[in-house]
């Protein structure tokens, strides 16, 4: 026989289950918008932010991959699986900063951080190798995502030659992915050069923060219309 559970015991049991991941550092600082259940279409602000770009100044084709969020149970149930692989990440990879923002997670590797290059190079070091390698495993263990790959560099030199440096690094990380069994149909690489800094370039600290690689997290369609279909919606 049947057992047939209603929408509102799937929302409550959801609930207590994101509660239960309030161990998790990315997780304690991210307000219930952040944790996937708010309601409304304005995902990718907070996002965007994280990684140095501004959603709402025009630039059509990141929102679009980044999308919006999902409300309701289903945004609940999204965030919460968001939630722990957040926190896996958080302690598995050495030199990763992790946030959960919106229906995402942001993790930062800044110069001379997990990930990370030699003056005006873009081939990945062994240990960079050996960090990206502890990624790879989590995101084959989360098949129903996709990664966004984001590259940045600060403002010294000329700022032609940056913004092919970032590009140069990012489609190293997304071709060492690649390389290493991440299907090509979940990674997107994007890349700003100089164009997009979180930190003053007037400091070297501010500097060493701007030299960074993004690695964003999002659901896919497939754990969107999973955890739709879950909550009744």
């Amino acid at each position: 026989m049947k057992t047939h559970i209603k929408k509102s015991s799937i929302i409550v049991f959801t609930l207590i289950m994101a509660l239960s991941m309030v161990n998790c550092k990315s997780v304690q600082n991210a307000n219930n918008k952040q944790k996937g259940g708010a309601i409304g279409a304005a995902g990718g602000a907070l996002l965007g932010a994280i990684i140095g770009n501004n959603i709402g100044g025009g630039n059509a084709a990141l929102g679009a991959v980044i999308g919006g969020v999902i409300g309701g149970g289903a945004g609940v149930l999204i965030g919460d699986k968001m939630d722990k692989q957040a926190q896996q990440i958080e302690e598995e990879v050495p030199g990763a900063q992790v946030e959960r923002v919106d229906q995402g997670i942001v993790v930062t590797f800044e110069d001379g951080s997990g990930v990370y290059f030699a003056t005006n190079k873009y081939n990945i070091n062994d240990p960079s190798q050996t960090t990206l390698l502890k990624l790879v495993s989590i995101f084959k263990e989360n098949a129903d995502t996709k990664i966004l790959v984001v590259g940045h560099t600060d403002s010294s030199g000329d700022a032609s030659y940056n913004m092919t440096l970032s590009k140069n690094r990012a489609n190293s990380v997304s071709s060492f992915l690649k390389q290493n069994g991440i299907n090509s149909s979940r990674l997107i690489t994007k890349w700003y050069g100089e164009e997009q800094p979180i930190a003053n370039n007037a400091t070297e600290a501010g500097r060493s923060k701007n030299r960074r690689v993004n690695i964003v997290i999002l659901p896919n369609d497939e754990m969107i219309n999973d955890a739709k279909k879950q909550a009744g919606e």
